[in-house]
């Protein structure tokens, strides 16, 4: 595959994506996001801690924002900002563990900001955020200290998680929480839904934001990659059927 048909496939796609998010914001179309019980069942995991009097736990999981793993991050940072609004309507108390220095200034200004724009700003608290430790195994050794400690009635991971993940889970089912996971890491996916009340599956973690905020802009950008998505699949068909009955057409214009 050639640097000309690469570049020509990545402005088609690209003026797809712009197109979908352009006629979304117009309203020209009104995508909709299916339902997701995962995401659904956050308000519900809120409310049952509010009436608990118990804390909230969030994580954002292993990853950093200057690495591979930095859209999981920041696909958690869109449900994070729904979840301290959450809080902020019930007068819940949150408690956000951060393993990654780069992440957690983002993390608490984040979270103040929102609070602030919820009319809030005095339920933010300097240990609302907490910096655990880059070591992966004294991150999680301090969170499973915060469960029991605190007692924790909900308990929401998202983001990328590694061996973490199980002895999170299993540690907020030993203090009884609610527990809601997802992770684009699928190797630790099967984990979460073992321990875990309900879990997000692959990319529903990158759907987060768009259908939990209904954001056009999200939303659109969402509908677009899906397009792509549909597109991508047809012309992997297209090339299977091609090569089944020996016809080389495609694998020439690729090799322009």
């Amino acid at each position: 595959m050639t640097s000309y048909f690469v570049f020509g496939t990545f402005l088609v796609l690209g003026a797809i994506i712009i197109g979908v998010l352009m006629a979304t914001h117009s309203g020209k179309i009104a995508p909709k996001i299916r339902r997701i019980p995962a995401l659904d069942s956050i308000e519900e995991a809120v409310g049952r801690a509010t009436e608990m009097g118990r804390p909230v736990h969030y994580s954002p999981g292993y990853g950093e924002i200057t690495t591979s793993t930095a859209p999981q991050t920041f696909a958690s940072f869109d449900v994070l900002r729904y979840v301290v609004t959450l809080t902020a309507r019930y007068n819940t108390q949150l408690i956000v563990t951060c393993k990654s220095p780069q992440s957690f200034p983002i993390i608490q200004e984040l979270v103040r900001e929102t609070y602030l724009a919820a009319g809030k700003p005095d339920m933010f608290h300097e240990d609302t955020v907490r910096f655990i430790s880059e070591a992966q195994f004294a991150w999680a050794a301090g969170v499973l200290g915060i469960f029991n400690r605190e007692k924790v009635a909900a308990n929401i991971m998202l983001g990328y998680f590694m061996a973490e993940s199980l002895l999170f889970a299993e540690g907020g089912a030993q203090v009884g929480a609610i527990q809601v996971a997802g992770t684009g890491n699928l190797a630790q996916t099967a984990f979460f839904v073992a321990a875990c009340d309900y879990t997000l599956i692959g990319e529903e973690l990158y759907a987060g934001g768009a259908y939990l905020s209904n954001d056009p802009g999200k939303v659109g950008n969402l509908a677009g990659q899906d397009v792509v998505k549909f597109l991508t699949i047809a012309f992997i068909v297209l090339g299977t059927v091609l090569a089944t009955f020996e016809s080389n057409w495609l694998l020439e214009l690729t090799a322009k």
